[in-house]
């Protein structure tokens, strides 16, 4: 997929967590999560901008999403840790960790919708997965998918504020 594709996949798998924050008065880092969502959405397509990795190779992986919510967790941990002590740095390196992982995979969801998909569970196995739903240079599927996360995020957002 493209950039509004993986924007709205990433802003649908990030709008639960959007909700529950917003619900609990945390509007300040629900809003923060949904920043980070959004400038990670596109780190895996990095891959294609050098000759050194394959496209859609180990950064279209499991393991890529889990080294992606390790690093944020451990970034968002220590700047938060700096002003906020043990405790805040804590639960910002848990929330690093659930945005950062949670971001890639929807990176990876999206991509399966596509005929070259993704091969998710590299450097273990090469088993390869599509949906071969559309091409990822659809831009009716992509704008779709963007208007599907930003409607599921505000529905999220604002069942958040009824229910907090």
């Amino acid at each position: 997929m493209y950039r509004p594709g993986h924007f709205g996949v990433a802003l649908t798998l990030y709008a639960p967590i959007a909700g529950v924050l917003v619900a609990a008065g945390l509007t300040d880092r629900a809003f923060l999560g949904a920043g980070l969502s959004l400038a990670l959405a596109m780190l895996p397509d990095l891959d294609s901008k050098t000759i050194r990795l394959q496209h859609r190779g180990p950064t279209h992986s499991i393991p890529f999403a889990l080294l992606v919510g390790l690093l944020s967790g451990a970034a968002a941990g220590v700047l938060a840790g700096v002003d906020g002590g043990v405790s805040v740095g804590l639960w910002f390196a848990g929330f690093g960790l659930l945005v950062g992982t949670l971001t890639i995979v929807s990176h990876l969801l999206a991509d399966v919708l596509t005929p070259m998909g993704i091969r998710p569970f590299w450097p273990v196995s090469d088993k390869h997965f599509t949906l071969d739903i559309t091409p990822a240079s659809d831009p009716k599927a992509n704008y779709l998918l963007f208007a599907g996360g930003t409607i599921i995020i505000a529905g999220a957002w604002f069942l958040g504020h009824a229910l907090g």
